[in-house]
């Protein structure tokens, strides 16, 4: 899939994030539990699997890494709708671009840049 294809894939993948999100009520156990475990990991490192892309776009230093990496993502014009999902949610939509090792790189360079802050 080419860089252009992601910027036409992104609303679709958030549709799906939101989606998922709907499956839990704010009744539910689940949803009162996610903001808990949200800040229970706040000094975990970020990952690709875990960390939403707006988290790491709000840090400068794992912007930085997103930029280098896949400037065509971070640059689109539409990346800040797909904040709420991870790198690994949108690889089912660009996984040419987004590929295995792509994102186990990424994960590398974030382990790094924790460890140093």
């Amino acid at each position: 899939m080419r860089p252009a294809h992601l910027i036409a894939a992104i609303p679709l993948a958030i549709m799906m994030g939101v989606a998922s999100e709907q499956v839990f009520s704010s009744d539910s156990p689940a949803s009162a539990a996610a903001p808990a475990a949200a800040k229970s990991t706040s000094s975990a490192p970020y990952t690709t699997e875990s960390t939403p892309l707006g988290t790491l776009l709000d840090d400068p230093a794992a912007k930085a890494i997103l930029e280098k990496d896949i400037p065509s993502v971070v640059g689109g014009p539409e990346i800040n709708q797909a904040r709420n999902l991870t790198l690994r949610a949108l690889q089912k939509f660009a996984p040419d671009l987004l590929t295995d090792d792509m994102l186990t790189r990424i994960d590398h360079e974030l382990a790094q840049l924790r460890l140093h802050k």
